[in-house]
């Protein structure tokens, strides 16, 4: 399974204005004024600026090396997924997780 290799680019505002000005980027803005939102949501409902003052943002806690045995075919299952397995299997055991600690509660 090949996966597409992405290709960032950065670019200054600067260089945005100059290449807006020279027609090489051709931006509708009139078509992304009135696009819907990918989400469904409506940017016109979009909150004020003073409700971001008292928002708090958790950081993740850093993850914890450790050694788990699991079974050769669910850990080869994940593997066949692709890239990122380890994640997909953190994934799982944090769903558990959740709904263990909601039963608890």
């Amino acid at each position: 399974m090949s996966q597409k290799k992405e290709r960032i680019v950065r670019y200054t505002t600067e260089e945005l204005q100059a290449m807006q000005k020279d027609g090489s980027v051709r931006i509708d803005w009139e078509k992304v004024r009135t696009a819907p939102m990918p989400d469904g949501s409506d940017p016109d409902d979009a909150m004020d600026s003073d409700d971001w003052v008292i928002v708090d943002i958790d950081l993740p806690r850093p993850k914890q090396q450790t050694t788990v045995r699991l079974d050769a075919d669910v850990l080869d299952w994940f593997k066949a997924q692709g890239p990122g397995y380890q994640t997909r299997i953190n994934a799982v055991l944090r769903s558990y997780y959740e709904q263990k600690k909601k039963q608890t509660a």
